[in-house]
């Protein structure tokens, strides 16, 4: 009976293929919306884990200022080298300690110029920041003790003042400093939130503070732990630690806070996904409006058709085989719907995720949900009409003109 009812249904379907397209509409507009909005919001998450993984594996920074509060931030006072000292000498969970200052400047190389940040760093500030070398070398110890004027370029920085050509070797004003460039460090490309992470230059810190900044300030002390474990017994050691040097009284509020990369990867992660399943929910809304769809023609398929089910009633046909004529009409419909949606979600998707520059993250049992909604959506909306044809009265239904 099934097989039969399957090819009768197919036939109406076909009698009417406008129709049963113009119907499936819905379902396919609603399908391919759900797998393209949620495989985007996928690909986001991991697109922020990757760029947050870029800071660096168990990195800490120090900053000073309250935590959120913008005026204490800016009146706090900056950290020191005596600083450093003590951390390096009583955390002793801190695998890599990198003190940095920075401050914008104009780069000048020939006749081409660039405004970008310069950045007064040790050679562990690569290390925490996971910093890679294109060409060159770091800096010495020479240079990093004596303050020589030497310095390390980022990628945008070498492709604005020298483009292609190999820049080692070749002096460069930085503001009214002239050093020489001796490595280039590997790109990292723009951010999730669209910043450049190339666009800057390392000098030493010693450097930086005698011939750019004229002070000794650190601006920020960005730290890595030895392991995954030990971050939180760093985030104590150091609090404990900056509030006895800064002679903060208990019951007073740090002046400085320590960012954990892992706190922040956690709350876009948290983020991305709640925006994500939103996104997912509101796409799932226009399966809800295909499913009425289906049951709108459904019951202006009843009308038309109501002389043939009086026929098929009065000839000995049973209430249940014209309810399952009609009910698997709209599940073939819905499910129709469904693989064309699977197949433009997918291809929207592939397509979205590389215009946006996000990788491609299918999840299957997004896909297999989309699809099972849209088998749910023709029986629960077919099921209405198809339980309307089969309570027609024979006698009424053949009187129908």
């Amino acid at each position: 009976m099934l097989s039969s009812t399957l090819v009768m249904a197919l036939r109406e379907i076909r009698r009417n293929t406008m129709r049963s397209v113009l119907t499936t509409l819905g379902i396919v507009i609603g399908v391919a919306a759900v797998i393209i909005m949620v495989t985007v919001g996928e690909g986001a998450t991991a697109k922020v884990t990757a760029d947050v993984a870029k800071l660096g594996n168990n990195m800490l920074t120090l900053l000073p200022g309250a935590h959120r509060h913008g005026p204490a931030a800016a009146a706090a006072a900056p950290f020191t080298l005596a600083d450093v000292q003590a951390i390096r000498r009583e955390v002793p969970a801190v695998a890599h300690v990198a003190p940095s200052a920075n401050r914008g400047v104009l780069a000048v190389a020939g006749n081409k110029n660039h405004n970008t940040v310069a950045t007064g760093a040790t050679n562990e500030y690569l290390s925490v920041r996971q910093l890679a070398l294109e060409l060159g070398r770091s800096f010495s110890d020479v240079e990093l003790l004596g303050g020589a004027p030497a310095c390390l370029l980022g990628a945008t920085v070498r492709k604005e003042l020298f483009g292609a050509t190999d820049p080692l070797g070749t002096a460069i004003r930085v503001g009214n400093l002239s050093c020489q460039v001796v490595g280039v460090i590997a790109s990292k490309g723009q951010s999730t939130f669209g910043a450049d992470q190339d666009d800057f230059l390392l000098l030493p810190l010693a450097t930086f503070q005698r011939r750019l900044a004229g002070n000794t300030d650190v601006g920020a002390i960005a730290l890595s732990a030895a392991d995954d474990r030990s971050i939180p017994k760093v985030k104590q050691q150091l609090t404990l630690l900056m509030r006895e040097r800064r002679h903060i009284a208990e019951g007073q509020s740090d002046d400085f806070w320590v960012m954990d990369t892992k706190e922040i990867l956690a709350t876009l992660s948290t983020v991305a996904a709640t925006l994500t399943a939103l996104l997912g929910a509101i796409a799932g809304v226009s399966l809800l409006v295909g499913g009425i769809g289906i049951m709108n023609i459904m019951l202006v398929s009843v009308t038309e058709r109501t002389r043939e089910i009086g026929i098929r009633l009065a000839i000995g046909a049973r209430g249940r085989e014209v309810l399952w004529q009609f009910l698997v009409e709209a599940v073939v419909l819905s499910l129709l719907g469904g693989v064309l949606g699977m197949l433009l979600g997918l291809g929207g998707a592939l397509g979205a995720t590389r215009g946006l520059d996000f990788p491609f993250v299918l999840s299957p049992l997004v896909v297999v949900v989309a699809f099972g909604f849209s088998a749910a959506v023709g029986v629960a909306f077919g099921f209405f009409p198809a339980r309307k044809a089969a309570r027609l009265n024979p006698i009424e239904a053949l009187r129908h003109e």
